[in-house]
Order: structure tokens, then C-alpha cells, then sequence
């Protein structure tokens, strides 16, 4: 049986951890102390030990899931010496494999990009490189994506940014609906079940492509389609590509 060490607990890791133990996973976790009121929630509600301090985690763990800020992971190198071909799994957003190897030499490092969705099983995770034990692991917290290629790897971080803005998005149709004086719980319903339908309905055709499902409903003189005219004329699905384009140059900036 596996046991998974947890450098960085936070809102991310938090996930990880509750998601791996719905899933079944029975193998020791193992917490550094640095949080301790999130900690020792975990320790209570999930069965977690919370360690003395990280090279106790490292020490005693068989595969690392890294959720520090990226401002931190040169501090917490020093702070711990892992063992040969110690899997490594970084939850760090743009720190890339080889300043993960630079940082932490011993390690066998791996990339992983998740949501918060991990908690409930039901989230899409991104890993680069893929491998055994962390594709299982990962695997078990949704739907798994493995990329070779770390440049690819870096576009999915691009998609990891979409998934917290969409929710701004459906909070901004949901306030349209209230305004005109839908119960606030219902104008939810309503907004979240057309995404739903769209994502079913997409699912269950997956030699069409989304363009065409909705040109399928988008046909000329629909109500659909004199809506689709207004958000592109004022550049709705421009913004999208420029947020894209922001983090995306962010990312290699950083690099």
C-alpha cells in the first residue's frame, strides 16, 4: 500500500486528499504541519496524519503531491532532501519539469493540473509525463488527460485558468435573470442546465464538432442566432481568446 506525502496544505491539496479517500484509497496520508488548522481538519474527517515537519513527510511517504506557492518551492528544496526517484507530483502552477529537477535533484518530477472538482471525483486532470504510480492516483480524481509533451502541458494550464472564469460567466447570466426578477435559486437551475444540456448533448456526439452543434440551433432568423450576432459584434469570443492569450504569455514569461 502506497502512502502520499502532502507538502503544502492548502485549498488544492485539501481536494486531492478528500478525492483520494472517496475514491477508496486506504494508504496512509501524511501532512506537513506549516497549516495546522486545515490539517488537522483533514487529520480528523479523512483519516490523515499531520507529520513534525516536511522531511518527516518526505521520509515517510512513497509518492509527494508539492501544492506550495510558486515563491516557496525554492525555500521548501532546502528545507528537504527526497529520496532517489522519489515521485514528485507538483500541483505548482508554471514551475516546469526542469526547475522541479533542478530543485529537488532526487526526484522523479511530475506535472499535474486539476480542479477543485477533485474533491467530488469529477475532475479533468492534466499529467506530464505520464507514469505509474501517479497516473493511478491521479486517475482516480476524475477524468485523466496525460500529455508528453510539457508545451502541451502549458495550454492545459491555459484551460485549468477557464474553468474558475466560467464561473464567473455563469454568474454574470445568472444576475441577467435575477435582475428581470427570477428567484435567485431558480435563475441558477437555469443557467447551469443549459450548460449541462450543451455539455450532454456534445458528449453524446463526439464526431460533431462544436461548431456545428451550434449552427445547428444558431440557423438564421432564430432567436439563437440574432443573440450570437450581438455578443460577436461586441467582441464576446474576442475577450476569450485575449484572456487565453494574456496567461499563455504569462506562462512563457515565466518559464
Amino acid at each position: 500500500m502506497l502512502n502520499i506525502g502532502i507538502l503544502g496544505v492548502g485549498e488544492l491539496t485539501e481536494k486531492v486528499v478528500i478525492g483520494l479517500r472517496r475514491s477508496g484509497f486506504a494508504g496512509r496520508m501524511l501532512l506537513s504541519a506549516r497549516n495546522h488548522e486545515r490539517a488537522q481538519q483533514l487529520r480528523a474527517e479523512w483519516a490523515c496524519d499531520v507529520m513534525a515537519d516536511n522531511q518527516q513527510v518526505v521520509d515517510e511517504a512513497d509518492v509527494l503531491f508539492l501544492g506550495v506557492r510558486p515563491d516557496v518551492v525554492e525555500q521548501l528544496s532546502r528545507e528537504v532532501r527526497l529520496k532517489p526517484r522519489q515521485t514528485l507530483v507538483s500541483l505548482v502552477a508554471g514551475v516546469k519539469l526542469d526547475a522541479l529537477q533542478h530543485h529537488f535533484p532526487q526526484a522523479r518530477a511530475v506535472r499535474a493540473m486539476l480542479s477543485y472538482a477533485a474533491q467530488i471525483n469529477q475532475s479533468t486532470v492534466v499529467v506530464t509525463p505520464g507514469g505509474e504510480p501517479h497516473e493511478a492516483l491521479l486517475g482516480a480524481l476524475g477524468s485523466l488527460i496525460v500529455l508528453e509533451q510539457e508545451d502541451a502541458f502549458e495550454l492545459a494550464t491555459v484551460a485549468a485558468c477557464m474553468n474558475g472564469w466560467f464561473y464567473y460567466f455563469l454568474y454574470d447570466l445568472q444576475r441577467w435573470f435575477v435582475d428581470k426578477g427570477l428567484p435567485h435559486e431558480q435563475a441558477a437551475q437555469l443557467v447551469m442546465g443549459n450548460m449541462q444540456d450543451c455539455l450532454a448533448s456534445a458528449r453524446h456526439q463526439p464526431l460533431a464538432s462544436l461548431e456545428a452543434l451550434g449552427d445547428a440551433i444558431a440557423t438564421p432568423g432564430t432567436y439563437t442566432a440574432a443573440g450570437l450576432d450581438v455578443l460577436r459584434q461586441n467582441g464576446a469570443t474576442q475577450a476569450w481568446t485575449q484572456a487565453f492569450d494574456e496567461v499563455l504569455g504569462r506562462l512563457h514569461k515565466g518559464a
